[in-house]
């Protein structure tokens, strides 16, 4: 079984190395703290992104665009709103929406590689880890984003999506938090609960995002996906 579609064929294995280079190097690079160090993040992302829309057919661009959207509206809501995380300078940097867009493209890449085994022991691994952190109270949270995980996991039109993003999204979210890029609150406001820098189950966020996104793709003239179920 593939991703819900033939391919992400804007994305080879060169551009996905980019794209890894970008993030990775990107989150270094601003951590640095310089006056100049998050704008030259921001051209780099920005400058990507540019490149990837170029690169993409029609309906990939109205996925694209959809992303970079939803994913501007969930920082806002996440960061300045509910407050659940802080970046460095306590703003929201500029390439935070275009870094969600080129991660997305990169689980597409990825997910189509993967063999199926890889995404049903990925899920029963996320369930019990979960189970595990929640019983002991370290984190809270991500009991519930895990309840969101299996949701689009059983509902969504692309799991191996999921699963691959799920993955790719706390290794990114380990490697910003331990640069100090940004940081996760120990309670999650207005909900108290316990969770940790990150979350084990942030990447929930990032399968809803992605959902939504397949959602707009599903509707656009020239998709064609076909929703696969495996749970």
């Amino acid at each position: 079984m593939r991703c819900a579609e033939p391919g992400y064929d804007a994305v080879n294995r060169a551009f996905a190395g980019c794209i890894v280079a970008t993030i990775v190097g990107g989150l270094a690079l601003d951590s640095l703290g310089a006056r100049w160090s998050q704008p030259a993040v921001d051209v780099l992302a920005w400058s990507l992104f540019g490149a990837l829309l170029w690169r993409s057919k029609p309906a990939q661009r109205t996925a694209l665009t959809a992303c970079l959207l939803f994913a501007t509206a969930g920082e806002v809501v996440l960061a300045l709103v509910w407050r659940i995380y802080d970046y460095r300078l306590g703003n929201l940097p500029l390439f935070v929406p275009p870094g969600h867009v080129l991660l997305y493209a990169l689980g597409w890449w990825l997910c189509q590689r993967l063999p199926i085994r890889a995404m049903s022991a990925a899920c029963a691994l996320i369930v019990l880890s979960a189970l595990a952190l929640a019983l002991t109270g370290r984190d809270q949270l991500s009991l519930a984003l895990t309840g969101l995980f299996v949701l689009c996991m059983r509902y969504g039109p692309a799991p191996k999506l999921y699963a691959t993003m799920f993955v790719l999204a706390l290794a990114m979210e380990l490697w910003g938090t331990w640069l100090g890029a940004w940081t996760w609150r120990t309670q999650a406001p207005w909900l108290g609960w316990h969770t940790l820098n990150p979350p084990f189950a942030a990447g929930a966020f990032y399968c809803a995002l992605d959902w939504l996104v397949g959602l707009v793709r599903r509707r656009a003239p020239s998709a064609r996906l076909v929703p696969q179920r495996p749970l």
